[in-house]
């Protein structure tokens, strides 16, 4: 329950918010509590939060408010700013820049790097049949239906789009190999987390170590040299390539001491039942 300013509680979902849009096919909705579960804050620091109008008010279906992924990406940008120290009133400034049309990164004049993609992946139109030709009898609905959740396919009109063509080969030769494609499919799911928690490491480093002062100036309203601009620019195209090659490396590191100890529990089970039979 809310409160009033006298501390009488008032019901959360009669509050007087407008609704905030009718969501789009696909798009996640959150009650109140799940909503701040998903952020890891309390529900009486998200009541505070609309409160102060740093987030857009739900969309409502009668006296039931429903948040979405727009609300928990906020809350999660709310929760990066504080950490590095900005008061609510400056974050409440710099969110009324995104309410505007407008973006950190329009603010700083860096939109056109941060948002190109970091990856060079080519997306491939398939027919049923090619789809079909590609994963044989494992095109089942339940793999379908598993594709489509992970973001793999998408379909349009009569064809279907494959995200990747180097995934779309990877998965190939892995169910050709004897993979079952349902099992390709967990383990892209699980891959896609680690990519997911290494691109949030990276681009903590990125924010913190590069782009933090920038951030803070520009979060009170001060000019940012151009010079300035342009070097961070350049550091963060370097530092494309640069996180490419470290996950690489460690990768194939990785896959070398999990061989090697997969070889030596294989040796040492291979000596064990050996030596009992004798």
């Amino acid at each position: 329950m809310a409160e009033n300013s006298n501390g009488a509680p008032v019901p959360d979902e009669a509050a007087p918010d407008s609704p905030a849009g009718t969501p789009g096919p696909g798009t996640r909705e959150f009650r109140m509590a799940d909503l701040a579960r998903e952020a890891g804050i309390t529900v009486r620091t998200l009541r505070f939060y609309r409160e102060r109008k740093l987030i857009p008010p739900p969309r409502r279906e009668g006296r039931i408010a429903w948040y979405n992924e727009h609300h928990l990406a906020r809350l999660r940008t709310i929760a990066g700013l504080l950490e590095r120290g900005h008061t609510l009133g400056g974050i409440a400034e710099l969110l009324s820049a995104f309410d505007t049309g407008r973006d950190v990164g329009e603010l700083l004049g860096l939109e056109d790097t941060l948002v190109a993609p970091w990856s060079e992946e080519t997306p491939v139109r398939l027919t049923p049949e090619e789809l079909a030709d590609h994963f044989k009898d494992d095109v089942t609905p339940e793999n379908l239906s598993a594709s489509l959740d992970i973001g793999y396919l998408a379909v349009d009109g009569d064809e279907f789009v494959h995200i990747s063509r180097r995934l779309l080969d990877a998965s190939t030769e892995l169910v050709a190999g004897g993979v079952p494609l349902s099992a390709v499919l967990q383990a892209g799911r699980e891959v896609r987390a680690h990519a997911d928690a290494l691109a949030d490491l990276f681009i903590s480093v990125i924010r913190t170590h590069v782009l933090s002062d920038v951030l803070d100036r520009a979060a009170t309203g001060a000019t940012v040299d151009p010079a300035e601009l342009a070097h961070i620019t350049r550091t963060v195209e370097k530092l494309r390539p640069i996180s490419k090659g470290i996950v690489d490396a460690e990768l194939s590191m990785a896959m070398d001491r999990r061989v090697r100890a997969e070889l030596e529990s294989w040796r040492r089970e291979t000596e064990d039942g050996g030596g009992s039979g004798d």
